[in-house]
């Protein structure tokens, strides 16, 4: 008489890795699998310090950086402790080695998309895609309650290549006939800052190019009264030229 045979057992499933991802922009925020985790303040601050260089650091050096106010050992310490919390809260944040630390590569960073998005723009009109638009309006600055010093140079680093991408933008849809598309990304240049006379000269070109001279006078204005009472400068020749060309008979 046969014996049946017992089912073979089923091969495990590949254990899946946490799919982390840590925006910067307009705040800190990290979510794994869509789940938002709740970090202590050291441990953001590393895991952003760590997003915001794309290569391997030297822990004296992340450590040194983020904790200036006491000496190595202390602030050697300190790191430990942000990273063991960090790891404990989420697993594959970091990768660490006895002397270097790097965000680890499956953690996508929104601000490191945001910037590649805009070096892409400005590089390669011929590259440009339908949601960069979008999604470089919807930037925000990066982590603006933050006050730490070495958050400052690349925060100026990235408001600036948002808004030459944002300008970029707004020539090349006025160019191509989108004047609504063209205008919005023009108004959120002028919005992320009021005072920078190329997003204004920008808005402007828009305008004329879609014959609305009575709102490129407008923003001349705008711009006019702002540059006076908060910088006490007189707008440059090349917006005046614009107003000139909105006044032309």
């Amino acid at each position: 008489m046969s014996r049946s045979r017992a089912p073979a057992p089923r091969p495990a499933a590949p254990a899946q890795r946490s799919t982390a991802r840590l925006g910067l922009l307009e705040g800190f925020e990290l979510r794994s699998n869509g789940v938002r985790i709740s970090l202590p303040m050291s441990a953001q601050r590393v895991l952003a310090f760590l997003a915001l260089h794309t290569r391997p650091l030297q822990r004296v050096y992340v450590a040194g950086n983020l904790w200036s106010e006491v000496d190595d050992d202390r602030a050697g310490a300190r790191l430990r402790t942000a990273l063991w919390r960090a790891q404990r809260a989420c697993c594959d944040l970091v990768d660490a080695t006895s002397t270097h630390l790097t965000l680890a590569v499956g953690v996508a960073v929104d601000a490191r998309d945001a910037a590649a998005r805009a070096r892409r723009v400005l590089r390669s009109p011929a590259e440009r895609r339908p949601e960069d638009l979008s999604e470089l309006c919807a930037a925000g600055e990066l982590l603006p309650d933050w006050y730490d010093e070495w958050l400052m140079i690349e925060r100026e680093q990235f408001r600036q290549l948002r808004l030459h991408a944002l300008e970029s933008l707004c020539d090349a849809l006025a160019a191509a006939g989108r004047f609504a598309e063209a205008t919005e990304a023009g108004l959120a240049a002028v919005a992320a800052e009021p005072l920078r006379e190329s997003a204004h000269r920008a808005l402007m070109r828009v305008h004329l190019a879609e014959g609305n001279r009575g709102e490129a006078v407008r923003q001349y204005g705008f711009y006019h009264e702002l540059a006076i009472s908060q910088l006490g400068v007189q707008p440059s020749e090349m917006i005046d030229v614009l107003l000139r060309r909105a006044q032309a008979v």
